[in-house]
């Protein structure tokens, strides 16, 4: 049976065209309750019975079997002897990947991740004391979906931040490693790793057991019950965000061969059959060129049929009246990744206001960013570029306010101080600020 790829074709020109995108865009994040009931009594059941509970689910929901938390434990022997097996050709892609990552974040924290101060005219100290985290748990997939992309981007952050420790968790089902993701371990500078995943993985993380450390903050995708867990555990420790399917969002021109946009839109819709793809051209020819090209390369794709899902059920091929007004419809979607391709891209980038990434030009591919490029690809999705920003340094970092006062500060400070202190009627703050008066 042929695999059709049937994305939805809409014109903004059509009256009808803002009710047809808005379901189309529509994707629920209601939680399923019993998946909710189910990862709450996963928490619970780690947070009282620690490596015991630990142990039992992941025999139960992984296969494999262990006497003791530590024997799930790998060591750096273990990760260095993963990246010494992996073919040569995949240590040297996973090396000049990390070194792209870890320059563009060590640049981030030169930017935004340093501490600073400064004296007014009074001599009043006043500043930001920027500290790491002290400890970190990263959740990488395994077993079918394993992604060794991911460590490097949620654990190279970490480490160039002075994060202490990070500590990963990976399931392994049934034993089966997969060694590109220890590999990426051993390259990303991970701290310690265990071979579990899951709710209970996150639980453990979150709450401490007799063998595993409690962290601080918890980054990394996962599926459903991780995705959960992660949201309920959320005020015990950090996390990074609850990730929806990812989306890729194309602003074209025409004058990008249409294979290329086509098999970016691929790039996304291979993830699942949620994963969204959208292009916006003011150019009807063009589209029609795209959609022949999305038909005549989908037969060869592996996963064709996931693909086909993925465009029929949520992609959409949108006819605009101008690039501005699809600068205009990129802002209110806010995607998570967002193509300009286009033959001069810089003169739509000052438009664009909410994408949790951009990427200019016809020949950088999602893809690049995706593995080696330099910028995080832990990115919001779901229209919440709009207020959220991609994984960075700032993310394994607190800011402490600093404040010194001298004598002279203090009778400048002291007055109004004790005059708001007195108008919200709290007496006490105010006698502290008048005390110091001369």
């Amino acid at each position: 049976m042929k695999i059709v790829a049937s994305p939805a074709y809409l014109s903004t020109a059509s009256a009808d065209f803002f009710q047809n995108f808005q379901a189309r865009l529509h994707w629920s994040a209601d939680t399923d309750v019993a998946i909710e009931a189910r990862v709450a009594e996963i928490l619970q059941d780690v947070q009282s019975r620690g490596d015991a509970a630990v142990l039992e689910y992941t025999a139960r929901f992984d296969g494999l079997t262990a006497a003791t938390v530590q024997e799930l434990e790998l060591s750096q022997a273990e990760l260095r002897a993963a990246f010494d097996a992996i073919p040569s050709a995949q240590r040297s892609a996973l090396e000049a990947a990390a070194h792209r990552v870890r320059l563009y974040h060590e640049a981030q924290k030169r930017a935004c991740g340093e501490s600073w101060s400064y004296r007014d005219a009074d001599g009043t100290l006043l500043g930001q004391k920027v500290t790491p985290i002290d400890r970190v748990g990263i959740y990488v997939p395994g077993g079918k979906a394993a992604y060794p992309s991911s460590v490097l981007m949620n654990a190279i952050p970490a480490h160039v931040a002075g994060v202490g420790e990070i500590i990963m968790v990976v399931p392994t089902p049934r034993g089966e490693r997969n060694l590109l993701v220890l590999a990426a371990a051993y390259v990303a500078g991970v701290t310690r790793a265990y071979t579990m995943g899951g709710a209970q993985a996150i639980a453990a993380l979150a709450y401490g057991t007799a063998t595993i450390p409690a962290v601080h903050k918890i980054t990394g995708p996962g599926n459903a019950y991780v995705a959960a867990a992660k949201r309920r555990v959320f005020g015990t420790v950090g996390i990074d965000m609850i990730a929806g399917p990812s989306e890729i969002l194309v602003l074209a021109d025409g004058t990008t061969p249409p294979d290329w946009v086509a098999m970016d839109m691929f790039s996304q819709a291979e993830h699942d059959e949620l994963a969204q793809s959208i292009l916006l051209c003011p150019d009807p020819a063009y589209i029609t060129e795209v959609q022949a090209a999305i038909d005549r390369l989908l037969p060869e794709m592996p996963r064709a049929e996931i693909i086909a899902k993925s465009l029929s059920g949520r992609g959409a091929l949108i006819l605009t009246r101008s690039m501005e007004e699809a600068c205009d419809l990129s802002n209110s979607i806010a995607p998570e990744h967002l193509e300009v391709s286009s033959q001069d891209p810089h003169r739509w980038e000052h438009l664009l206001k909410h994408a949790g990434a951009i990427f200019l030009g016809a020949y950088t591919s999602e893809s690049l960013g995706d593995y080696c490029a330099g910028p995080n690809h832990v990115l919001p999705t779901s229209g919440t570029a709009r207020f959220s920003s991609p994984l960075g340094v700032y993310d394994f970092q607190k800011r402490s306010s600093l404040i010194e006062v001298t004598a002279a500060g203090a009778q400048v400070l002291g007055p109004i101080a004790a005059e708001l202190a007195y108008g919200e009627g709290l007496q006490a703050h105010a006698r502290a600020a008048q005390m110091r008066l001369v």
